[in-house]
């Protein structure tokens, strides 16, 4: 059931009252949405490496599991961890406090992270699997960059390289903005589009595509 749509044919698969719902106030239901996204971060990080029948089989979800190193290690830092997180709730003095602090603190954080994962990939074109150019034009083509302040590559964390640091994941942050002129001279050369774009104007792009997916999905269903 998707929450957001990118394109008409992902809202076309909208098969309930509560997705559909959502299709058509995706726009205003944005934020909303990346705040609650590290929930489901939370419950991911749990069902990838202890065994959960209800969770989402994502494609190529059992052989990331394999890849890896040490489940055990795994396993008991992330207990490690929530019982700190747990104990430091319990610590505001009552359950209610306890509970409202999590979440608060909980939502706060991805609506952060949510933001800057999402200004680098969402509203960017999209390809059908049989329609994808090769490796380097797909991440250039589907990734934007964050132009800003200091504050803003500060915010990003190297994020604002988005591009680059598709092309190259494993090259230190600190190179990140040599290789940004290398790439954006290299995709001139080719006659590639590389896109970049402040966070109001990535936001707004955004936006504007889940309005226009919206815009299409009531024309081709208007009774919905």
């Amino acid at each position: 059931m998707p929450l957001l749509a990118w394109s008409l044919r992902m809202a076309k698969s909208a098969d309930s009252k509560l997705s559909q719902w959502f299709m058509k106030h995706q726009a205003i239901c944005y934020f909303p949405i990346l705040g609650l996204a590290r929930l489901s971060w939370l419950e991911g990080s749990f069902s990838f490496v202890f065994p959960n029948p209800l969770a989402w089989n994502t494609k190529n979800l059992d052989l990331a599991k394999k890849l890896v190193a040490n489940p055990n290690l795994e396993r008991a830092g992330l207990l490690v961890h929530y019982a700190w997180v747990t104990a430091l709730c319990l610590s505001t003095g009552s359950l209610a406090r306890a509970v409202l602090f999590f979440f608060v603190a909980t939502c706060t954080s991805g609506l952060l992270l949510a933001i800057v994962f999402g200004l680098g990939h969402n509203g960017m074109s999209m390809y059908e699997a049989s329609a994808r150019p090769d490796f380097w034009k797909l991440q250039v083509t589907t990734t934007r960059n964050i132009t800003g302040s200091p504050f803003v590559h500060w915010f990003c964390g190297g994020l604002q390289f988005q591009v680059e640091h598709h092309l190259f994941p494993t090259i230190p942050r600190h190179n990140l903005p040599k290789v940004h002129e290398i790439v954006t001279a290299f995709c001139k050369e080719q006659g590639v589009t590389y896109h970049e774009a402040s966070i109001w104007q990535g936001t707004m792009e955004i936006l504007d595509t889940l309005s226009s997916v919206t815009t299409d999905f009531l024309e081709e269903f208007p009774a919905m």
